[in-house]
């Protein structure tokens, strides 16, 4: 094999790779990205930095279960308890919110603006039927945690067998 053709492989072997590797942190990530749409009308100059924030942010988030609950935490830094409405609709934790602009009130100008402002909305299934009456959530340290009872349909019971 010629240098060139060895070259040309080698450069097609880490596209590849390259390639596989986005692919794999798109399918991991792609329920965390959440579309952030401006919120109400409010004074001009953070309407303005609203408009022109990334738009897409990350809302991480695990789902782990128990035999007798369902518990979802998310990553959303910068908000308060009181910024989130929750909601189970079907089989989904439905969180919505607004994260509001902060923003500091010196002269100058952004030169990076990555943080996504606004309204947004992140569905997120749910692995079992739950008792949304009984749900119960807390926010703490930039994370919502939302803990959800199982409903007595999914819990599962260990059933002992009894030897004669």
């Amino acid at each position: 094999m010629s240098t060139l053709q060895q070259i040309k492989s080698g450069v097609s072997q880490a596209w590849d790779t390259l390639v596989e590797g986005w692919q794999q942190l798109y399918r991991r990530a792609a329920n965390a990205i959440t579309r952030f749409t401006s919120g109400e009308a409010g004074e001009e100059e953070q309407q303005e930095l609203a408009l022109r924030s990334a738009g897409w942010g990350m809302l991480p988030a695990e789902v782990f279960d128990d035999d007798e609950k369902v518990v979802v935490r998310i990553e959303a830094p910068g908000m308060e308890g009181a910024d989130f409405d929750i909601q189970v609709v079907e089989n989904y934790l439905v969180v919505s919110g607004q994260k509001k602009v902060e923003r500091e009130k010196t002269e100058g100008r952004y030169h990076v603006l990555e943080r996504a402002y606004g309204r947004f909305e992140r569905a997120i299934p749910l692995p079992e039927e739950v008792v949304s009456d009984e749900a119960t959530a807390k926010y703490r340290r930039g994370v919502l945690e939302v803990v959800l009872p199982k409903s007595s349909a999914s819990r599962r019971r260990k059933i002992e067998v009894k030897v004669n």
